[in-house]
């Protein structure tokens, strides 16, 4: 039968008291994050951070910027233009 030395056990109870500080750490830091994640959801206006009306005013005007370049071809008058819109292209023909 094989025997353990007493410095084995020692060494079993100094590996076990470590992954258990190791654990203690991860889950603190688990909950330090989520209290930091939460409480800056649930603030409605940060200094610095985005507004909701300035950011819906962007996003209107993007989409404006997006249909006016979807023929740029239209806009540089190589091709007829599929909208029936006369663009600035169109109307600096000559």
């Amino acid at each position: 039968m094989l025997m353990k030395k007493p410095d084995d056990a020692a060494q079993s109870i100094q590996r076990v008291k470590v992954g258990m500080t190791g654990l203690a750490v991860v889950m603190l830091l688990i909950g330090l994050a989520s209290a930091i994640f939460s409480s800056a959801s649930s603030e409605t206006s940060v200094a610095g951070g985005a507004k909701a009306d300035l950011v819906a005013n962007l996003a209107t005007g993007n989409d404006a910027a997006a249909t006016a370049d979807r023929e740029p071809l239209a806009q540089l008058g190589i091709a007829p233009s599929t909208t029936g819109n006369s663009t600035a292209a169109d109307a600096a023909k000559p």
